[in-house]
């Protein structure tokens, strides 16, 4: 029998566009059994400007009814809203979704402004961190259809905790392709001869056609972008390192850079 899946959306009110509730009803359609979805309200203080003269602070009951209740009725989900007046926006999403036991954090992710620099909040990246499941990037650029999904691993990793990580990647990987119905390929990428991953293994433990293995000569970013615009990914999951992988300092930069790289949804698995 197939479990129901919770979904944790997070919708911020200071938003016109709400891209992570649209992406949840959109995807629950795919699911045999359909999700139950937990709509957080709540502002990114970080992002958003919080002083008075911003119109968009203040939603009344109809902006409830029309913008999160209809649109859910209409796709016969069973949901469940919360309203947070916290400031400190991660930790409350984190907290409520651990109460919540979600399967899956829907995070909205604005347009990028310029290809140059990609701007992500501090907030999101403790998020990231320290999120007790998934979290799904949702970009307003992505295709709407989950038939393709792309993990990206890193099969030359020497430390354990690294290796861990790539079989959380794929177990994920696996069970979203299989939930809905998706094509799973997998990317890995090498910068030089001497770290370059090991095919036969990348077959053994994937269990996958080599048709749908990728490995390529480039940095990361590069080449999981380039390999997700080839196979047409509707969506890429990434992991990486929480407070005890050695990595928060560095806020993660190969992850920050492949966000930055790609218009897909995008799955981020954090390992402790």
């Amino acid at each position: 029998m197939t479990i129901q899946q919770k979904l944790f959306v997070v919708v911020d009110p200071n938003d016109e566009q709400h891209i992570a509730l649209e992406r949840a009803i959109i995807t629950a359609a795919l699911h045999e059994v359909k999700p139950y979805i937990y709509v957080f309200v709540a502002v990114d203080g970080d992002a958003v400007d919080t002083r008075a003269s911003n119109d968009n602070l203040f939603r009344d009951q109809s902006w409830f009814d029309e913008t999160i209740k209809k649109p859910l009725a209409s796709a016969g989900l069973e949901y469940l809203i919360e309203v947070s007046w916290s400031s400190e926006w991660q930790k409350s999403i984190m907290q409520s979704s651990k109460r919540f036991g979600s399967d899956l954090i829907y995070l909205p992710v604005h347009a990028k402004v310029n290809y140059s620099r990609f701007t992500f909040t501090e907030s999101k990246w403790e998020l990231l961190k320290g999120a007790p499941c998934p979290v799904v990037l949702i970009r307003p650029a992505a295709k709407e259809q989950r038939k393709v999904i792309l993990a990206a691993v890193n099969f030359q990793a020497k430390r354990d905790i690294q290796k861990e990580l790539n079989k959380l990647i794929l177990e994920q990987a696996r069970h979203f392709a299989e939930v809905y119905g998706a094509d799973l390929h997998v990317v890995n990428g090498y910068l030089d001869s001497m770290s370059y991953p090991d095919r036969g293994r990348l077959v053994r433990d994937t269990g996958l056609a080599t048709d749908r293995i990728h490995v390529k000569n480039g940095y990361t970013s590069d080449v999981v972008a380039d390999v997700a615009d080839d196979i047409g990914a509707d969506l890429v999951v990434i992991g990486t390192l929480g407070q005890n992988g050695m990595t928060t300092t560095r806020r993660g930069n190969t992850a920050e850079r492949l966000i930055a790289a790609l218009d897909d949804d995008v799955m981020v698995i954090n390992h402790e």
